[in-house]
């Protein structure tokens, strides 16, 4: 059991028959059929007019940002967000775009107020801000469509663009119980990792419009993202949307099942109520050595990364059973 992150999944048995059975061509010349009609039913299937298939999360959002703003702009964001945490400075180092981070409430909202102080005035003096940049789902939170809809009254207002990190964004279509172009209606771009939760072994999706994908698939090869016969890639890509969301709603069962057992623990804090879908993140109590738990986990074939908060992902290779075991050892170990 691997309970890290859901990056951890394994490609699924029909992933491995498609991906060996894909038509491929060159991609870099627009020659690949089965990444073509993967970015092109993407585009559609989420109400955009043009989609971009990337290596990963990070060159997506990558791409995105330097697609939206030229250098010595700014973008908008949280001060969770992945793109500014934890994408290893990108946008900055090869965008030359400063990142302005406002701090996250706690169910991952960021205030309106805090966002139009953070807007830098017409002026020689400060970075241009262009862009605001929402990530949806945010530590597994999900952002209400009612905050989306005025996200995107305050852009209007504000001459900005709007951008999402969807790296989860159809666990957040599956905990509201939505169809994912709901979320996707108010942003004018999207990234859609493959990965994660649905199951692909490699890549992530860029949408938005004609002519910013266009922009992006430049960006794509002067950062080395160009890939030949992906079509391989992409075939599992096209599966994780077509069979794999429902998995999700599992995944968020489980979750909250592993919540309320930690709930039930002597040491361990978490409230139930606020796992929407499948990251669980639990207080531990001092007295425990984290480091010590988590050798003690390792011990047993489960494998979780110590910290304080805990952090649990759960996904397609994590059971129902299995959540009942980890419960019954960490009951055991404390």
């Amino acid at each position: 059991m691997d309970f890290r992150s859901d990056t951890v999944t394994k490609p699924t048995d029909a992933m491995r028959k498609a991906m060996a059975a894909a038509l491929v061509g060159d991609d870099v010349y627009g020659d690949d059929p089965t990444v073509n009609e993967l970015e092109q039913w993407a585009a559609e299937r989420h109400g955009f007019e043009a989609a971009l298939f990337t290596t990963s999360g990070t060159q997506a959002n990558l791409l995105g940002l330097m697609a939206h703003c030229e250098r010595g702009d700014e973008y908008l964001c949280g001060q969770q967000a992945h793109n500014y945490r934890y994408e290893a400075g990108g946008a900055a180092v090869l965008g030359s775009i400063q990142p302005q981070p406002v701090e996250n409430e706690p169910d991952g909202t960021i205030d309106f107020a805090k966002l139009q102080a953070a807007i830098k005035p017409n002026d020689c003096h400060f970075a241009r801000t262009r862009l605001l940049s929402l990530e949806n789902t945010i530590n597994g939170k999900v952002l209400p469509l009612s905050y989306l809809a005025e996200a995107r009254e305050f852009v209007n207002q504000n001459g900005l663009s709007l951008h999402l990190d969807g790296a989860r964004v159809y666990n957040a279509a599956v905990a509201l119980d939505i169809d994912v172009k709901e979320i996707a209606q108010y942003f004018d771009s999207m990234t859609v990792c493959l990965s994660k939760g649905l199951a692909a072994p490699i890549g992530s999706l860029l949408l938005g419009s004609k002519e910013y994908i266009a922009k992006a698939r430049r960006l794509r090869k002067m950062v080395g993202g160009g890939m030949r016969q992906a079509g391989i890639l992409a075939a599992a890509g096209k599966l994780a949307l077509t069979e794999q969301v429902d998995q999700l709603k599992q995944d968020h069962l489980n979750a909250k099942r592993l919540a309320e057992g930690l709930s039930q623990i002597e040491g361990f804090s978490v409230n139930p109520e606020f796992i929407h879908t499948n990251i669980v993140f639990t207080k531990i109590d001092e007295r425990i050595d984290v480091k010590a738990l988590v050798a003690k986990l390792a011990d047993d074939g489960i494998t979780a990364t110590a910290g304080n908060p805990m952090r649990f992902v759960t996904h397609k290779d994590i059971s129902a059973q299995d959540i009942e075991t980890v419960l019954e050892k960490l009951a055991n170990y404390v």
